[in-house]
């Protein structure tokens, strides 16, 4: 790769695999796992290890973990991908543990990416784990309450691993470009402290990605060269912040976004927005979800929420991206500075478990339609009153829902923006057609 290569010729890894610790005081980041007492650091310590799961974003190290907990307890190391094997090199690895458990010898089993295994792919391993033939370390970027079964995860701690620091990206950089056995420090490279932590910042917590950058550059600068001459812009392009459109982030995003709306925090709820937006998210996604929110979190407080939404969201569909994008960031601010009103959804939820404890129950007679004369002979329509020739045009004393249940009380309208005006109306016909029964 280079005119004067820092490794042995033949070891064509990557920086990031060849820079993997070997020991434990080389780890960096993960301090909430790792400070001593912990179960975790006490495994690492040379005590008993545990069947877990390793939780966290790409590049924060859980096969760099995994890797150490084996080596550590003495365990021999056995490792699958959950992309690649399925129950049948899971049957192959159950027979080499037990090889290796009657001649005195543990196996750890490393699963990555365990989460695209099928819950009866999950089973298979529940035996193995439960007699002793098998330790399991699993790693995965999704949550496990989402994509493990129960049974496993009754067998399995779960540890969550965060993104690292720039800080501590920038340390473990730093280490690269001193080390001349695995590293580039044959190379005589010139490092800036400033462009690597410019580079230790742009690799967005994800310790793989900042080596595999820093090899890039040491590749452009050649040996002896200047790591700062090499422009941040040209070596990461365009790359978007940390967004699984199917995992974890869109979830915790949405919720973010959603609730920075409810809070009537326009700045909070906009930089969310960018954020969907910059990991690729649909815009058509977001305006739907904004939508929602119009009634849910706004309602008749400020009706004009909703036609807005849906005019931003037409905006956004006749005029596409990037344009588009500012009617939903309007649509976003507007909502968020809104008066806020969750009694229309609140009424909806107790008019559905009202339906569904009662079931279907008959419509009063007076509030039938009556088209026929059998209809009105049956009564249908019989003592309706029409509102509209009654004095402040309602009819006072005229019931609404099935007798079986009597008037309910749903929709009760919060004293903010609008709706206080209609919980004032409200109060006043509801207080009135008390009195007239």
């Amino acid at each position: 790769m280079f005119d004067q290569p820092a490794t042995d010729p033949a070891d064509l890894r990557p920086l990031a695999d060849r820079m993997r610790p070997r020991h434990a005081v080389e780890l960096v980041g993960q301090s909430h796992l790792l400070k001593p007492g912990l179960p975790l650091r006490r495994a690492l310590d040379g005590a008993l290890l545990y069947s877990m799961v390793l939780w966290g974003p790409p590049g924060t190290g859980k096969t760099t973990l995994a890797r150490l907990l084996a080596a550590q307890s003495g365990a021999h190391w056995q490792s699958l991908s959950a992309v690649l094997g399925g129950v049948q090199e899971l049957r192959a690895a159950v027979a080499e543990a037990r090889q290796r458990r009657a001649a005195g010898r543990r196996s750890v089993l490393f699963v990555d990416e365990i989460h695209r295994w099928n819950k009866a792919q999950q089973d298979a391993l529940l035996p193995h784990l439960e007699d002793g033939t098998l330790t399991l370390i699993g790693a995965t970027t999704e949550n496990p309450s989402f994509e493990l079964n129960a049974a496993l995860l009754s067998r399995c701690r779960v540890h969550v691993l965060k993104p690292l620091a720039s800080a501590e990206i920038a340390e473990a950089l730093q280490r690269a470009l001193a080390d001349a056995e695995r590293g580039l420090g044959a190379l005589g490279l010139v490092a800036d402290p400033d462009w690597l932590a410019q580079l230790a910042t742009a690799a967005d917590g994800d310790l793989r990605r900042a080596l595999g950058l820093l090899e890039s550059a040491a590749e452009l600068a050649g040996p002896g060269g200047t790591l700062a001459d090499v422009a941040l812009t040209t070596l990461l392009g365009s790359a978007a912040r940390r967004f699984d459109k199917q995992g974890e982030a869109w979830y915790d995003q949405i919720s973010a976004l959603h609730k920075c709306v409810r809070s009537s925090n326009p700045d909070a709820a906009l930089y969310w927005l960018c954020r969907m937006l910059d990991g690729g998210c649909d815009p058509g996604f977001l305006a739907r979800r904004l939508t929602r929110m119009a009634s849910e979190d706004i309602g008749n407080a400020d009706p004009r929420a909703l036609p807005l939404a849906l005019s931003a969201w037409d905006a956004y569909e006749r005029l596409g991206s990037p344009e588009g994008e500012l009617a939903l960031a309007q649509l976003t601010i507007y909502l968020a500075v809104a008066s806020k009103s969750n009694a229309s959804y609140r009424a909806w939820k107790a008019a559905r478990a009202l339906v569904e404890a009662h079931g279907s129950l008959e419509v009063p007679l007076h509030l039938r339609n009556a088209p026929t004369r059998l209809m009105k002979d049956l009564g249908y329509a019989q003592g309706y009153r029409y509102d509209h020739d009654e004095a402040d045009g309602v009819a006072l004393s005229q019931t609404g829902f099935p007798a079986e249940i009597g008037e309910q009380v749903l929709y009760q309208p919060v004293d903010r923006g609008l709706e206080a005006k209609i919980r004032e109306r409200l109060d006043w016909i509801r207080q009135r057609r008390s009195a007239s029964r």
